[in-house]
């Protein structure tokens, strides 16, 4: 079949051609901020999940819902070994800047800018990695007084004001917000929580791997009645199906029914590998529809990618030992493991192992569901660390 019409999108944060399953976020992420627009009360939501879920393309797909609605987003991605100051300057002088339209609008939003150039100067004698620079006065007495959490709050409430007298609301959208540190989720955390008891239109809306509810939690103990938390997971087959069929569909081609489920087993309806087998498959196919034959060897095909591209990306991050660590827990198969039952196939002590345990949660890499226990962040990838690496014990 024609590579030139192929409809699958497999990639970091790419939109899928079919956005199937994930409905009924979208429309309560609607809801959400059109409350707030309307000054009635609502919450922001905090999306977590596995690698590949679709957790980017949702956030994505609910920032220009928003933003086509006339509303306020600013979209922010948290890197590795970034502070949060660092990320949310450059994004708020961005937004402040694009939404200075209008006499009125200018006068509002050149004052908040003077408060973000006293955040600036303040944050940085703490945050060596704050390099904005902004060609406005700071004013004096708000936002400046060095301490996060008090500069943040004084921050979003005069963002609140400002939104609130333009008749709008500010839509905030963190990417991998796990990777903030917990002092720092504990300021945004206390600055929501101002503007939410205010009634000021300022929300958040985050995604991030399944540890990012428990680091929340910790950062602030109310932080679970500030926020819907939503956990992401794979599609349920139907929607899966869809994710398949109906972008085919629009190009005249289809699945025969066991090439369909042959597929929807092999990526146990995970979106990216949806999209990843999809693709492959239109390469294979010589013609419509695709066949169970094709399909079979769609899953040769795809897993070979992955391997020499999605995981092997991630497995080269990691070092000797935790490599050995995450080859144990592969081992034990699929889903979450006790800590102590992976050293057991290293035959190693729990504590000579933590160090190492707590390296691949801070890499994410593999997250605690519970106390004790440690599970894979990429789906499918104890299938990887066997096909790549034999079982080596100390």
């Amino acid at each position: 079949m024609d590579p030139r019409t192929n409809p699958f999108a497999p990639g970091a944060g790419t939109p899928p051609p079919e956005l199937a399953g994930r409905e009924h976020l979208l429309e309560a992420a609607s809801i959400a901020v059109d409350r707030l627009a309307g000054q009635l009360n609502s919450r922001g939501m905090v999306f977590y999940g596995l690698r590949g879920v679709g957790k980017t393309v949702l956030l994505q797909q609910m920032r220009l819902n928003a933003s086509a609605a006339g509303y306020v987003t600013v979209p922010i991605e948290a890197p590795e070994n970034r502070s949060l100051p660092s990320i949310l300057l450059p994004a708020l002088r961005a937004t402040i800047i694009k939404n200075s339209t209008g006499a009125a609008a200018k006068a509002k939003f050149r004052d908040l800018l003077g408060v973000l150039a006293s955040f600036a100067k303040a944050v940085k004698v703490k945050y060596d990695d704050v390099e904005v620079v902004l060609d406005v006065a700071p004013t004096l007495g708000i936002a400046d007084s060095g301490d996060l959490e008090s500069d943040l709050c004084s921050l979003f409430l005069e963002l609140g004001k400002v939104a609130a007298d333009q008749s709008t609301m500010v839509a905030i959208y963190i990417d991998e917000l796990q990777f903030v540190s917990e002092l720092e989720l504990a300021a945004l955390i206390s600055a929501l929580h101002q503007i939410s008891q205010q009634r000021l239109p300022v929300t958040l809306f985050a995604a991030g791997l399944p540890q990012l509810l428990g680091q929340l939690g910790k950062a602030k103990s109310y932080a679970e009645r500030l926020f819907d938390f939503q956990e992401i997971g794979s599609l349920d087959r139907p929607a899966a199906a869809n994710a398949l069929t109906i972008p085919a569909g629009q190009q005249a081609v289809e699945f025969d029914a066991p090439a369909l489920e042959h597929i929807l087993d092999e990526t146990k309806c995970y979106p990216y590998f949806i999209q990843e087998w999809g693709q492959h498959a239109w390469q294979i196919a010589p013609t419509s529809p695709i066949t169970l034959s094709d399909a079979k060897a769609t899953t040769e095909s795809a897993i070979a990618h992955l391997d020499s591209s999605f995981f092997r990306v991630r497995f080269d991050r990691l070092t000797p030992q935790e490599k050995r660590y995450m080859r144990a827990m592969a081992e034990l198969g699929p889903g979450a493991h006790r800590s102590g039952d992976v050293a057991e196939v290293l035959s190693r002590s729990v504590q000579s192992l933590g160090p190492c345990r707590s390296s691949l949660i801070k890499k994410g890499m593999a997250y605690s569901a519970s106390h004790g226990d440690i599970a894979f962040t990429v789906p499918l990838f104890e299938g990887f660390m066997k096909r790549t690496m034999d079982l080596v014990i100390d």
